[in-house]
């Protein structure tokens, strides 16, 4: 009995452990960053990876003309590089944790997302 309840407690531990990212969007998080502080998201956007400006941006013209609040940085520390060199100016999807209390160099963007465990690019429709 001792050892089913265990068990019991050990899938639900797990269960909660790897919870499904909540899928939202950049407008979303930008707008009611209190709501998802410290959870784990997935979103989609332009991606930019370079030095002092790694960030999700909600287009890739809000890159271009240098609008960072309409983006999230990106902590890319613990992404393999050649994950992140093929997410370079792409769509992509990205799951990690979102935080805004950081905002990335100079506190540039409207938060961040760390602790990136997916980042892919995303295919246009045709």
């Amino acid at each position: 009995m001792k050892r089913r309840s265990a068990l019991a407690g050990l899938l639900l531990f797990a269960s909660i452990a790897i919870a499904e990212p909540i899928d939202v969007s950049l407008i979303t998080l930008i707008a009611k960053p209190a709501d998802f502080d410290g959870k784990q998201v997935r979103v989609k956007g332009f991606a930019r990876v370079e030095f002092e400006g790694n960030a999700i941006y909600l287009h890739r013209d809000d890159y271009l003309y240098g609008i960072t609040k309409n983006g999230l940085w990106l902590d890319l520390e613990m992404v393999p590089s050649k994950a992140a060199a093929g997410a370079d100016k792409r769509y992509v999807l990205i799951e990690g944790v979102f935080s805004m209390e950081e905002q990335g160099h100079f506190g540039l963007w409207s938060g961040s997302i760390k602790q990136i465990t997916r980042i892919q690019p995303w295919p246009a429709r045709r």
